[in-house]
């Protein structure tokens, strides 16, 4: 399991891609957990997933409860994103709310043993430096805590910057 983090537009989605696409021709997934609440993000979701396409993924959509998710066939899974999901589980009436913690630690655990190899996004948090509060303060502190669990989870960790991918855990082997 890889994690990958970085800022808006740091270049972490087209590293993860990266990881995906060279470890080889094994069935490709790629689990989205945007939802589509208007026109703007329905005309993204099909421009991302045309891409990926192209390049043989095949698309998931999963906005909370990853626990249920069940792929066709073993193969490679990039997650894309973490942030969205935390989200989603906190604020969603679908979601987990409170726990949404523990329902998406599970539902990595859940993949992780459906998968050869997961690759997750997520975003970076307060390196922004700037003060948040109420339910920004409390989203940004659970994707904090999802990110560091993920962190002790994963076998390699990467935060992107500027495009350039720094290795925190698991060596530069990649």
């Amino acid at each position: 399991m890889t994690l990958v983090i970085g800022g808006a537009a740091s270049g972490k989605s087209e590293f993860a891609e990266r990881l995906v696409l060279s470890a080889g021709e094994l069935p490709r997934y790629y689990i989205a957990t945007m939802q589509p609440f208007d026109e703007e993000c329905r005309a993204r979701i099909r421009r991302h997933r045309q891409m990926r396409a192209e390049k043989r993924f095949e698309t998931l959509e999963c906005f909370t409860n990853l626990k249920s998710l069940t792929l066709p066939q073993r193969g490679v899974v990039l997650l894309e994103c973490i942030s969205n999901l935390t989200a989603n589980e906190l604020y969603s009436p679908d979601g987990a709310g409170e726990a949404a913690v523990k329902a998406i630690c599970q539902g990595i655990e859940h993949l992780r043993a459906q998968c050869q190899e997961l690759v997750i996004v997520s975003n970076e948090v307060f390196s922004g430096g700037s003060d948040y509060e109420g339910d920004t303060l409390h989203y940004l502190q659970v994707l904090a805590e999802v990110n560091r669990a993920l962190a002790r989870q994963a076998d390699y960790v990467y935060e992107v910057v500027c495009g350039m991918p720094v290795c925190h855990k698991g060596g530069n082997t990649r």
